[in-house]
């Protein structure tokens, strides 16, 4: 059976991967406790994900929130009413009109549940989600950290997690993913906590710079 997390045990499970690891403990030690990244398991989340495949942060979330002042809430069949120029005017690319189309789509048609995939794992959820055109591994790990607060996920497609670990461990700029998997492999059961902690590091290191 998969694990799952949320507010109550957070900081306790943060607490168990710094014991695990003095890595991280030292992240704990410099930062404090991470943020409790989180998102309702709704098709805006997924949405919002999709935006920012290979984008800022802060361009993704203004796509998102033009799609919001134009259509209100964000749901399955409202997308589906805008044309593909209207969502042009919405700062959404070519690429990624396609997919939230698919996306919505799929919702509406009942081909994907996300209440279904609250109580899959992670395996059926990976293979579910990426049937969709413009997801991969990436989004689903996300979905999986943010949406459904799977404990042991590690996103070898994240760069801000991949660089923390690179830099925490000490590893070299070249190594292989399958290298740096083997690492991340050291915070089972507790993955994704261990990339909520590197992530916070990087967040505090950026903002130093």
């Amino acid at each position: 059976m998969f694990e799952t997390f949320d507010q109550t045990n957070f900081h306790q499970l943060c607490d168990l991967a710094g014991s695990k690891d003095s890595d991280l403990q030292s992240i704990l030690n410099r930062y404090g406790y991470p943020p409790f990244w989180s998102r309702p398991n709704t098709f805006e989340s997924l949405v919002h994900i999709i935006l920012e495949q290979q984008v800022s942060l802060a361009s993704a979330l203004a796509t998102l929130n033009k799609l919001k002042e134009k259509i209100g809430e964000v749901t399955p069949a409202r997308l589906l009413l805008l044309t593909d120029q209207e969502l042009r005017d919405c700062y959404f690319s070519r690429q990624k009109t396609v997919y939230v189309r698919h996306l919505a789509e799929s919702l509406i048609s009942g081909t994907l549940s996300l209440r279904e995939m609250e109580t899959m794992h992670d395996l059926s959820i990976r293979n579910k989600l990426k049937t969709i055109k413009g997801i991969g591994d990436w989004t689903v790990d996300i979905y999986l950290i943010f949406m459904l607060h799977h404990t042991d996920v590690f996103s070898i497609g994240d760069l801000a997690a991949v660089n923390a670990l690179k830099n925490i461990k000490g590893l070299k700029a070249g190594i292989s993913k399958e290298e740096v998997l083997a690492v991340a492999d050291q915070f089972k059961p507790y993955r994704t906590i261990a990339t909520m902690l590197l992530w916070h590091a990087y967040l505090e290191e950026r903002k130093k710079k």
